[in-house]
């Protein structure tokens, strides 16, 4: 009987995966007393076959989960509509609470249906049997066992805690439950006096970007986390996510962030090969409709690195809805069961992201100096000017207030706190973050978080000249303009960095760096101007600080390090061979 009621209030099981003879545990390791014989795929279909009971029963709930998601974005037009008729007068109301019950009842009864279903399927009752024993002892071989089923992660045990690490218990300085910390953007008005009837003044337009960021601005800002368009997804994320499982090894965990959130991960251990690049970890964040069985952890994947791949607050998986505090605390637990539990340390970790997965990207870098690198794929310096760009412009005021509020992604502020390298790259023909078309690239927001990068790291050089020379580099749109325009300035690579090395050398590696101090005021050939012509090369006078790296002339070799052109759309999967290391002294 207790097997019965397990079989009615278990999770739903969407596959058995195929066991490889690697995985399976040697003949003289013995089980513990709570371990149970894992299924061959000899005798086992790799695609759980569920009977017809359970079938039947399984579509009428998944059609009522569907119709209540529908009621539930739709519920305050139907509020309205059923007020204006008049049908929530409680003459009304009452027969229809009647029928609602009715219906529940109903639902209940075909749960049971579904679990009478599951209880005369010998497939469903091994795997019942080894999830109830892997949540009474979580042992390496339960676990083992479990991992080659895929089913609701919400009956997943927990397999790392955010207060796990010994030294986040000791530390005062950690996160805590209520969050890691956050930069906070400055006040809209500052100077002004934070008085009671301000305050008042400022609680209508409080309440209503409130209401926009929790209702339509967090589903616009990441669809991925719609229930419905989760639905439609889940066959090509089963497929993605078994061939994760079956093809790269690949080892499902769920983490618990400091806010309660359950975070869904996938680790692909490449530390065993040849390939020495398997000896680097690669955190791969994914965009706003971006899951990480069918996103950009192909990329690296292909490119032989280690893989560790987690789904936003609220995709798939991954509980929450994905806010930038849930974001970043997310990230946190992924980067500390990084190095806490899958052995690698700071610096032989690489954070990947692509597009809004910016944000959680440079947030690590900023909270976690000691990452090896940092590349962003598509990404932005900020969100506001991207929001603008699809909102009216009457709206303009509500929008700003709303974003700096509830939904800032400040990308290139959390970036420029980071010290270690860095690659950025642009998508020429990206219609996304872009604020006008595709076609006008220097409408792409990835612009202008190079410059604020390097305006923050070099703020010397980056200045007039230096400014306005990389903003000509910036508008080439292929390879030839920027070839041409490269040649135009006859740059000499190598004194650049052997200025930039004896810089570092003397003053260390924090940014800015002033360098283009000292000789501000140096002469210049006989040109003038910025072109390669008008920079004096006298044995005597060494070309001036004001061009120096990255700045006009020079500008263009730490530019063209910095960020590295993609000829395609948003969305195209960036080719293994365009994963580089970011470019460092």
């Amino acid at each position: 009987m207790a097997k019965l009621l397990s079989c009615v209030l278990g999770p739903r099981l969407y596959k058995i995966y195929r066991e490889r003879d690697s995985e399976r545990a040697p003949a003289s390791v013995p089980e513990t007393p709570t371990a149970v014989t894992a299924p061959h795929s000899s005798s086992w279909d790799t695609y759980y076959q569920p009977r017809a009971l359970e079938k039947h029963a399984d579509s009428i709930l998944a059609l009522a989960s569907v119709f209540w998601s529908i009621s539930y974005y739709s519920s305050p037009f139907a509020f309205f509509y059923l007020y204006r008729k008049g049908y929530l007068s409680l003459s009304k109301v009452v027969p229809f609470s009647h029928y609602a019950g009715t219906l529940l009842l109903l639902l209940a009864g075909v749960a049971c249906l579904r679990g009478i279903g599951r209880w005369t399927n010998p497939q469903y009752r091994q795997f019942i049997t080894i999830l109830e024993a892997t949540h009474r002892n979580q042992s390496s071989e339960n676990k083992r066992q479990l991992a080659n089923y895929n089913f609701d992660f919400r009956s997943w045990p927990v397999d790392f805690h955010w207060e796990e690490p010994s030294s986040r218990k000791e530390s005062r300085g950690g996160p805590s439950r209520r969050g890691v910390a956050l930069l906070r953007p400055e006040p809209l008005h500052r100077g002004t006096a934070d008085t009671l009837l301000n305050r008042v003044k400022k609680l209508p337009c409080q309440i209503t970007s409130y209401l926009v960021a929790h209702t339509l601005g967090r589903r616009m800002l990441y669809p991925g986390s719609v229930y419905l368009l989760q639905k439609a997804l889940m066959p090509v994320l089963l497929q993605g996510q078994a061939r994760l499982v079956e093809e790269c090894n690949g080892r499902r965990a769920k983490l618990l962030a400091c806010d309660g959130n359950e975070i869904d991960t996938m680790f692909v251990d490449r530390r065993g090969t040849a390939q020495p690049q398997g000896q680097k970890l690669v955190i791969c964040c994914e965009g706003n409709a971006g899951f990480y069985e069918v996103g950009c952890i192909s990329t690296p994947l292909e490119a032989g690195y280690s893989v560790l791949g987690w789904n936003h607050p609220g995709f798939a998986g991954s509980t929450g809805v994905p806010f930038p505090q849930n974001e970043a605390n997310a990230m946190d637990v992924v980067v500390q069961f990084a190095i806490h539990r899958l052995g690698f340390q700071p610096q032989d970790i690489i954070i990947y992201a692509w597009s809004i997965g910016g944000f959680t990207a440079t947030w690590a870098a900023m909270s976690y100096p000691d990452v090896s690198a940092v590349i962003l794929d598509a990404s932005f310096d900020d969100l506001v000017p991207l929001a603008l760009k699809v909102m009216p412009d009457s709206w303009r005021g509500l929008v700003t207030r709303t974003v700096r509020q509830h939904l800032n992604l400040n990308n290139a502020e959390q970036l420029c706190r980071y010290l270690g390298p860095v690659l950025l790259i642009r998508r020429t023909k990206d219609e996304i973050i872009t604020t006008t078309v595709p076609e006008d690239i220097m409408s792409n927001r990835g612009n202008d978080l190079l410059l604020k990068l390097l305006q923050h790291r070099y703020p010397r050089v980056m200045a007039e000249e230096g400014l306005q020379v990389v903003r000509q580099w910036l508008e080439a749109s292929s390879q030839l303009e920027e070839a041409s325009i490269y040649s135009r300035w006859e740059v000499e690579e190598d004194w650049c960095l052997s200025v930039l090395r004896s810089y570092q050398a003397e003053h260390g590696p924090d940014f800015p760096w002033s360098v283009g101090k000292e000789l501000l005021g140096q002469e210049r050939g006989v040109g003038g101007g910025c072109g390669g012509e008008g920079w004096g090369r006298s044995p005597v006078v060494a070309p001036p600080y004001s061009a120096l790296y990255p700045t006009c002339p020079t500008s263009f070799p730490q530019a063209r390090k910095h960020l590295h052109n993609f000829e395609a759309t948003h969305c195209t999967p960036l080719p293994a061979q365009n994963f580089q290391m970011p470019w460092h002294l």
